[in-house]
């Protein structure tokens, strides 16, 4: 690659490393990253309803996907940086076959050459067969492309269609026994709690 091309990519990716360190620094200051003020506050979770809980969770944990996105992409750069000092800019790292220069004007700090980059990514799962452990366990709730299924999310969706279909939903909730507590123990009034108390 010519010198003036090399100073050309050299300056797009200091300008690229600019601009991720300050949305970096710019995500630090608005608490989008690195923030367990509010988790922190807390004496105790258990008054806190679960879904403010899993909010301030969902929030942290998408905070520290930014952040490792924009951390992975900072070290690419200085990475491309370091293969113009050492002369292998350009050069694709798993055939070594020059990078493309329209692919590097889009992305500055690409390490490989696009038929490479397609063999890399054909190699990551498919999202569908990308699924969460927790369906292993949940088993027959979760089966896929098989034929012995035994409650799958068709049969739970007819249940609650069945269910909110019935003529007096209040009547599947009156229980008689209890008086609408659902606790024994909530039929005791502050007054009788307060007469059992010893003077």
């Amino acid at each position: 690659m010519e010198k003036e091309k090399i100073q050309y990519f050299k300056q797009k990716l200091i300008n690229e490393q600019i601009r991720v360190r300050n949305l970096i620094n710019q995500m630090k200051q608005n608490g989008v990253i690195d923030s367990n003020s509010e988790m922190a506050t807390e004496l105790s979770f258990y008054d806190n309803h679960p879904s403010d809980s899993a909010t301030e969770l969902f929030d942290k944990e998408k905070g520290i996907a930014l952040k490792g996105n924009e951390k992975s992409m900072l070290n690419k750069i200085e990475d491309a940086l370091k293969s113009i000092e050492d002369n292998s800019y350009g050069k694709c790292k798993s055939c070594g076959k020059s990078i493309n220069e329209d692919r590097l004007e889009f992305t500055p700090y690409a390490e490989n050459c696009i038929q490479c980059q397609k063999s890399i990514d054909d190699c990551i799962p498919a999202e569908h067969n990308n699924r969460c452990a927790e369906e292993d366990v949940l088993g027959t709730f979760f089966k896929y492309n098989d034929g012995d299924v035994g409650v799958d999310q068709e049969d739970t969706y007819q249940a609650v269609e069945r269910f909110n279909k019935l003529d007096d939903i209040v009547e599947f909730y009156d229980d008689d026994d209890n008086g609408g507590y659902v606790e024994p123990i909530e039929k005791i009034s502050n007054e009788q709690y307060k007469n059992q108390l010893p003077d």
